[in-house]
């Protein structure tokens, strides 16, 4: 049993099964045990590796695509240049290299990492020691000034609730134990018109539901509408997510989620109608594309092209094998969707369509 787990297990034993919600957030985010408070999750020594880390070519086309975005604005000045759960920083660093020849980009720009953890913060620092960088702790605390943001695989870990349909009705699913082992409990049946867009849905089915990723994304779109800018969001997921989707990954492998709390990561799969519906009330949201339709149509093939004419051997097969990991349908190229957000009536950054 995790140190996690026994907290965990007396909490549920003193007040009774908590939400899967609960559960994830203390999972990931409990400020002694929590898994992003105290491990080095990304990379090849890590639990799982995210598009930055497979190669740069990820973040300099993404990066292109938001000074394409703020030069199609005004070129406005001053601008913040912010992504949202920044990882290790690889991606902003990716970011900035491919934007430092985009005249006054870099000189207009206050650049902001959304991130609450000390720890991660100072692994910030460190890769973006170059740079001037702020920190805030929510997207509250960003200045009255256009945004253009990047969020990849930030969504993903945000805390869901589970309903599944049953004979009663919807019945939440929660996090209970036996003993010291925790196993899936459903609660009493909600309203039988809560879920009145699943009423067809079969005995058995699952719906989720992430009121902190609609909340966030609302709260980019509203900041965009108000002063310009540009969001584009990255992530594992489709249009509806249909059925459970809570995983862990320890390394680079799935897991019992309920094992090893705070020792692997948390994950499920992300809603893009939810994300664009709550953004839609606010500034203009793309149509979804694949993560691999994308990069196609801001040209990683010929960014690859150009990348592996320097190259050879090993260096030269990793990075063939990373360019189809990126885009390839049976890889990450359709797993992984995005969306853009803009205010209504702007162009929309490159490589997105309505």
């Amino acid at each position: 049993m995790t140190p996690l787990t026994s907290v965990i297990v007396d909490q549920i034993t003193r007040f009774g099964p908590m939400p899967v919600s609960e559960y994830m957030t203390l999972c990931l985010l409990h400020p002694e045990h929590g898994y992003y408070t105290n491990r080095q999750a990304l990379g090849a020594k890590g639990d799982f590796t995210t598009a930055p880390e497979i190669s740069q070519m990820f973040g300099e086309l993404l990066g292109l695509s938001l000074a394409q975005a703020w030069l199609d604005q005004g070129s406005p000045s001053p601008f913040v240049l912010a992504e949202i759960g920044p990882g290790n920083g690889t991606l902003m660093t990716d970011i900035l290299r491919a934007t430092k020849s985009v005249s006054n980009f870099h000189t207009s720009m206050t650049l902001t990492l959304v991130e609450a953890s000390p720890a991660m913060q100072a692994r910030q620092k460190t890769t973006l020691d170059k740079y001037d960088v702020e920190w805030a702790d929510d997207l509250t605390a960003l200045p009255d000034h256009p945004l253009f943001l990047i969020a990849n695989e930030f969504f993903d870990c945000l805390p869901i609730k589970q309903f599944r349909r049953t004979d009663e009705g919807w019945q939440e699913q929660m996090v209970g134990c036996e003993g010291s082992s925790l196993n899936f409990v459903l609660g009493k049946a909600t309203d039988p018109n809560a879920f009145q867009q699943a009423l067809e849905r079969p005995i058995g089915s699952m719906i989720e539901i992430s009121s902190a990723s609609a909340a966030i994304s609302g709260a980019i779109a509203q900041h965009i509408g108000a002063f310009g800018g540009a969001a584009i969001i990255v992530d594992y997921g489709d249009w509806i997510s249909d059925g459970d989707s809570l995983q862990a990954l320890k390394s680079h492998s799935k897991i019992d989620p309920l094992t090893l709390c705070g020792q692997a990561d948390l994950t499920a799969h992300v809603c893009f109608q939810d994300l664009s519906q709550a953004a839609s009330h606010f500034a203009q949201v793309s149509a979804m594309a694949s993560q691999g339709e994308l990069l196609e149509r801001l040209g990683i093939t010929a960014r690859a092209q150009a990348l592996a004419s320097s190259m050879q051997g090993e260096t030269l097969e990793n990075h063939i094998l990373a360019h189809n990991r990126l885009t390839h349908p049976e890889q990450m190229g359709t797993l992984f969707k995005a969306i853009s957000i803009t205010p209504n009536n702007a162009n929309l950054p490159a490589g997105f369509n309505l």
